[in-house]
């Protein structure tokens, strides 16, 4: 959609698994990228001290209130997620090579996904959820990981930690605890309950 009206829910966000994931659950909304520099901020908030968890929180909520600026009628939506690993953030992978080098440290560990989400009214937060995630990965070969990261780079090269778990990088993982849809990189189902106590969906 290209126009916007007031009172709309929008997601401040370009991401397209997140509009997928929306639009699957019947849930209409406009999307709005919000211009930050999110390398930036991030670099940012980690010399600050900023746990993972709270930089996924802080970031969601930057893009949130971005765009209620603008749009200050509108339920405005602002997610972000981070892996963290032995209390670092995961990167998307520069090459090939690193896409390897990450996933053969994760091999036969456990990281954790921190998936934010924060919903603006009138330039104002009005709810905020933060979800965690452990993703525990089998003890992969490294042939296996070459292989992997060779098939699927077109697909992988844009992922935060260097795999998708919703493609063939679902046989890296041995156990996941925790919510599916915060691993994509969006709470759906506790943003789905607020919407429908909001009376924005039907519930």
């Amino acid at each position: 959609m290209d126009l916007l009206m007031d009172e709309e829910l929008i997601l401040a966000s370009s991401s397209h698994v997140r509009k997928e994931l929306l639009l699957k659950a019947n849930i209409s909304f406009i999307s709005v990228k919000p211009n930050i520099d999110e390398a930036e901020v991030k670099s940012s908030l980690l010399m600050e001290g900023y746990s993972p968890r709270n930089i996924a929180d802080a970031l969601a909520e930057l893009k949130a209130s971005k765009i209620s600026l603008k749009h200050p009628n509108s339920l405005v939506l602002g997610c972000d997620q981070v892996l963290e690993f032995e209390g670092s953030l995961l990167e998307k992978p520069a090459s090939k090579n690193s896409a390897v080098e990450q996933l053969l440290k994760l091999s036969g560990e456990r990281h954790v996904a921190f998936s934010a989400a924060v919903i603006f009214e009138n330039c104002q937060p009005i709810w905020r959820f933060v979800g965690k995630t452990e993703l525990f990965f089998k003890k992969n070969s490294a042939k296996y990981i070459n292989d992997y990261v060779n098939r699927n780079w077109d697909s992988i090269k844009n992922s935060v930690g260097g795999y998708k778990i919703e493609e063939e990088g679902c046989r890296l993982c041995t156990k996941i605890n925790g919510d599916y849809f915060s691993i994509l990189g969006i709470p759906l189902l506790e943003i789905i309950n607020f919407l429908g106590v909001k009376g924005v969906i039907d519930a």
